[in-house]
């Protein structure tokens, strides 16, 4: 299969993990004979620098002419450290998702098995865990009207939702959950908020298309409780922007590392796969970050094009070199540590 990628390295470690996703995409190239054809791009704060604009057109140009991007980090602390910033590289990846229509971002939430005591959560209560958040993109309070008022000394930022921007997403997960356990968690706060009544409503209206679906509808902040308490209830959950946001960070630490979880959003015609960490400026250039969410991600992107093969290859892989202790500082609890590239060439020359 000849596949035409959007590399967009981004900003921090982005370039330094997406070099090693590289390398891992390159090596399944060569072993299931596919063509990869990596387009580079540039994106964030460095786009910024070059261009005065987080997402430039060209940059679009070559993402929406693509089959799929695989995507860095964003974020650099001189912005972070400046409220009064009129452009942002978080502007970036909004106007990204706006753009290519990429409404559903995918997290699953999973562990492995030889860092299974690496989580702060106890092992019975995590062990088994597979779960995947579908968190709605483009809609919310992210993209709703905000402003100030009364000389600034009052702020407002809008929550609005659409029936079709719920209905879209919501297809996505029962689909999703027809394909897997055939449970499907709508997670809302719709004894409070208005928009939430109607995703809870929209929701209920779907269930007589998916008969074989068990639907369950849950607050936001009883969820919140129960991912730490009971991970292994859920399957798949379906939520807001703002609420998937925060929900899907705090899911990510069961496995025991932020570095190692992938995603991906997604629309109707192209995905954007990315791993869930930020930019991690503090680590940026010193090749000690953790690649393997990029590299997950990118097995995630193969999941996508239907090679299941490569995609379960790329996986073992990463599961061998945490069993065999092939990991960065993050990981290697006093033991010995890797460079991030090190990293790489060790999982690409094992497949």
């Amino acid at each position: 299969m000849k596949l035409n990628i959007a590399l967009l390295a981004g900003d921090g470690i982005g370039p330094e993990v997406i070099d090693q996703a590289v390398k891992v995409c390159n090596a399944i190239a060569v072993k299931y004979q596919h063509d990869l054809n990596w387009r580079p791009a540039l994106t964030g704060a460095a786009a910024i620098d070059a261009v005065g604009d987080p997402y430039p057109d060209e940059t679009h140009e070559i993402c929406a002419s693509s089959d799929a991007v695989l995507f860095g980090a964003i974020g650099h602390p001189r912005f972070d450290n400046d409220p009064s910033a009129k452009v942002r590289p978080e502007q970036g990846l909004l106007k990204m998702r706006q753009k290519l229509g990429l409404f559903a971002n995918v997290r699953p939430t999973f562990t492995f098995p030889s860092l299974i005591d690496k989580s702060p959560l106890k092992r019975e209560r995590i062990e088994g865990t597979d779960l995947v958040f579908l968190r709605e993109l483009t809609g919310g309070i992210y993209f709703g009207k905000r402003g100030r008022k009364d000389n600034g000394n009052t702020a407002y930022d809008t929550c609005t939702y659409t029936r079709k921007e719920v209905q879209r997403l919501a297809t996505k997960g029962f689909e999703m959950a027809m394909k897997r356990s055939k449970k499907l968690c709508c997670v809302d706060k719709a004894n409070v908020l208005e928009s939430s009544r109607l995703w809870r409503e929209t929701v209920q209206a779907m269930e007589k298309d998916y008969p074989e679906v068990t639907v369950s509808y849950e607050f936001v902040d009883a969820v919140a409780m129960r991912l730490v308490q009971w991970p292994k209830a859920y399957d798949v959950l379906i939520t807001e922007n703002l609420f998937g946001d925060i929900l899907t960070d705090e899911a990510s630490v069961i496995s025991g590392s932020m570095g190692l979880m992938p995603s991906a959003s997604i629309g109707d015609t192209i995905g954007l796969y990315e791993p869930i960490h930020g930019s991690y400026p503090q680590a940026t250039g010193k090749d000690i970050a953790n690649p393997l969410a990029t590299v997950l991600s990118a097995a995630m992107m193969f999941e996508d094009f239907n090679l299941t093969e490569e995609a379960q290859a790329i996986r073992d892989v990463v599961n061998r070199s945490l069993s065999e202790g092939i990991v960065t500082e993050d990981l290697a609890d006093g033991e010995k540590s890797y460079k991030t590239s090190e990293v790489g060439d060790w999982l690409a020359k094992n497949l």
